[in-house]
This record gives C-alpha cells, sequence and structure tokens, in this order.
C-alpha cells in the first residue's frame, strides 16, 4: 500500500465556514483528494472554504487545478492561506491568484497563532 502523500484535516469552524489544512505533497495523486473533502463539505452546508497551505511541500498544476475546480463548483468563497513562497508564485504566474482569494503573508502568520 502506498504511503500517504497528503493529509487533510477538515475543521467546521461555524455553520457556514470550514477549514481544510493540508500536510504533504498536492499533486497529480492527491489534488483529487482535496476536491473530494471539499466537494463533501459543499454537500454539508458549508458555503465558505478556508484552505491552510502551511504544511505542503509540494504543489503542482494539478493542485491548481484543484484549486480552480473547487472555486467553481462552489456558492461561495474559497481563501488560501498559509502559503509558501513557491505556492505563491505559480498563484501569481498563472493569475490564478487573481482569481482566488488569498491571505496576505502577516495575515497568514497572524491567523495561524489565532487558528
Amino acid at each position: 500500500m502506498p504511503s500517504r502523500l497528503l493529509n487533510i484535516e477538515m475543521t467546521r469552524l461555524d455553520p457556514e465556514r470550514a477549514r481544510l489544512r493540508l500536510t504533504g505533497e498536492l499533486d497529480f495523486d492527491t489534488a483529487p483528494e482535496l476536491v473530494a473533502a471539499a466537494a463533501e463539505l459543499r454537500v454539508d452546508g458549508y458555503r465558505e472554504l478556508l484552505i491552510d497551505l502551511a504544511g505542503v511541500v509540494l504543489c503542482d498544476s494539478s493542485g491548481l487545478s484543484a484549486f480552480v475546480v473547487i472555486h467553481r463548483a462552489g456558492t461561495g468563497p474559497v481563501q488560501l492561506t498559509g502559503m509558501n513562497a513557491q505556492v505563491r508564485q505559480l498563484l501569481d504566474r498563472t493569475g490564478l491568484g487573481e482569481l482566488l482569494a488569498m491571505a496576505p503573508p502577516a495575515a497568514t502568520e497572524s491567523g495561524r497563532a489565532a487558528g
């Protein structure tokens, strides 16, 4: 059995908001897991999703595609937090940073201390 490359911790913050905290690699093999977790939360009525990427050590184009799929399938905002420089650069270069809400680096750090 292959080792688990991505861990997704789901936290229901309030009746409409949930957080997905990712740890590991977000790539071709694991991006479908993120899409499925987000879809499960949407079915349960969670409109706003916070995706915490602080524990992500690798993100490729499949990970970026998962963000777009989640954004398009939702009825509320998707906010990315805790991005490392590599992920932030990918979002900026592809223009996805303009489509998806990204917490500024300072807000990410204060959110980590509070969350």
